[in-house]
């Protein structure tokens, strides 16, 4: 159980440093993908092919 709450954990702030190096990656083309709980939380689910996902939900959205 314990083993779970970590990897959980671990994925989550991987997520969330992922959704940041992203960001300052992509400053320069103004594609910023906003760092929230949903984004945190889809990005924990689905791991790094969220991204694209997020952010072709930011294009179409805005």
């Amino acid at each position: 159980m314990i083993k779970k709450i970590i990897r959980t954990l671990r994925k989550t702030i991987i997520a969330g440093f992922m959704l940041y190096a992203y960001n300052v990656i992509a400053a320069p083309l103004n594609l910023f993908i906003p760092i929230n709980v949903y984004t945190i939380l889809i990005t924990t689910i689905f791991g790094v092919i969220a991204i694209p996902f997020l952010l072709l939900l930011v294009l179409i959205i805005f």
